[in-house]
């Protein structure tokens, strides 16, 4: 029988507040927000998470010309954990390995570009580009890496809303149990600040945030909070079991617990804080946990209203006298990356396993009553006694909701 235990041994992430994890924590704990104000057609001025990698440190100028910006996020975030777990790449078998991508809102982005392009030619189609169908294919993304990379292997996205970012962990870490491959890139990835729609959709449903500093406009559980500030990003996994992991003394930054994925099948907007609690329960019983046993739970709190405040109630009701569990939130740093925001959310709380530090929530100058929370972080970083398991919360519209736990290694 395949070892189930499944450990995490590298990652590469770019964030709006950081292209390594170094950098980015270091943000976190420091309190550096980086949201920028985009420009955006039909709309003008919005506040947006931007991320500044060097594309060109693993592509080449046409490569990333004739491809997508999601297919970039993920290559340099690919490489870059790639390098970070020291695998002899060059001799490993390809085809043994995976790609294993949550997104969002990919090809919309390159649709919506290619028809603004032609609009400036009378809507020839002549000026179509002969790249879109390649662009625009669920599976671009991870494609490109497979490209990139020489994996011969499967490689495929998982289509998971905002919850995506936990999905594609998860969908990595059952190949690995399953035997389907040796190694696996897993993740999520986010182009999602490209694309008009998506700012306008939300600003069409009152829920883009607006305020006159930008690094401001993410305010989750804050009584002024108004709403999403759209954000690109990526944060790609390698994932290993424990039994090769240990065979080539690789580095390992933790362990994969518990997980759950489940759906509300209610309203397609609204969450529901009944399934949302059902699901961090079923985590933790797949894990063999009892809530007290969690030392920092990730909120997925995005800034809107109404999901705040049933995220808050579903935690309420778990972690009911769990007086050593700490919450945090990310997004008041970064905003809401899509399909990266869970996978970029656990990265940036990984290291708490070893400087035992809860970084905080920024931005909650008046906390909303209906948000409050025991041990909830603001304002400044905590020091606690152990940070062994680590709960990460992604939920996404359509109702589909992910928890994923990780532990600290041990042997």
């Amino acid at each position: 029988m395949l070892d189930s235990r499944i450990v995490i041994t590298g990652l590469g992430l770019t964030a709006p507040n950081g292209n390594s994890l170094s950098e980015f924590r270091q943000n976190l704990l420091a309190g550096v927000a980086k949201i920028e104000v985009l420009d955006m057609r039909y709309m003008g001025p919005v506040p947006a998470g931007v991320c500044h990698f060097e594309a060109k440190k693993y592509q080449k100028r046409k490569e990333i010309r004739n491809g997508t910006r999601a297919g970039s996020i993920g290559i340099y975030c690919s490489r870059e954990a790639l390098q970070n777990c020291g695998l002899d790449w060059e001799s490993f078998d390809k085809s043994r390995a995976g790609i294993y991508f949550g997104i969002t809102e990919h090809g919309n982005v390159e649709t919506e570009n290619e028809v603004f392009n032609i609009s400036k030619y009378d809507y020839d189609t002549r000026f179509w580009s002969h790249h879109h169908n390649p662009r625009t294919v669920a599976n671009n993304p991870a494609g490109e890496v497979s490209i990139n990379l020489g994996v011969t292997g499967p490689h495929y996205t998982i289509g998971a809303a905002c919850a995506a970012g936990n999905a594609g962990i998860i969908q990595g870490c059952q190949m690995l149990r399953l035997g389907e491959v040796d190694f696996a890139f897993a993740g999520g990835i986010s182009e999602s600040i490209q694309t008009f729609g998506i700012f306008a959709g939300f600003k069409s449903q009152g829920a883009l945030a607006t305020h006159e500093d930008p690094n401001k406009a993410s305010r989750p559980f804050d009584v002024g909070r108004n709403g999403i500030v759209v954000s690109e990003g990526g944060a790609v996994y390698t994932l290993e079991r424990l039994v090769d992991a240990l065979a080539r003394n690789a580095p390992i930054l933790g362990e994969i617990a518990g997980y759950r994925i489940n759906s509300d099948a209610g309203d397609a907007v609204l969450p529901d804080a009944v399934r949302q609690t059902e699901c961090v329960r079923a985590a933790l019983s797949k894990a063999g946990l009892q809530p007290g046993e969690i030392d920092i739970v990730n909120t997925h709190a995005t800034a809107t209203p109404q999901g705040d405040i049933q995220e808050c109630r579903a935690l309420r009701e778990v972690f009911t006298d769990c007086p050593n569990t700490y919450f945090n939130n990310t997004k008041s740093y970064i905003g809401h990356a899509m399909g990266a925001a869970g996978a970029l959310e656990l990265a940036g709380n990984i290291p708490a396993f070893e400087d035992l530090t809860v970084h905080p929530t920024i931005n909650v100058d008046e906390l909303d009553e209906e948000c409050k929370l025991p041990n909830l972080v603001v304002g400044d970083p905590v020091k606690i006694e152990k940070v062994d398991y680590i709960l990460n919360n992604s939920f996404g519209m359509l109702g589909i909701n992910s928890c994923l736990i990780i532990k600290r290694f041990t042997d």
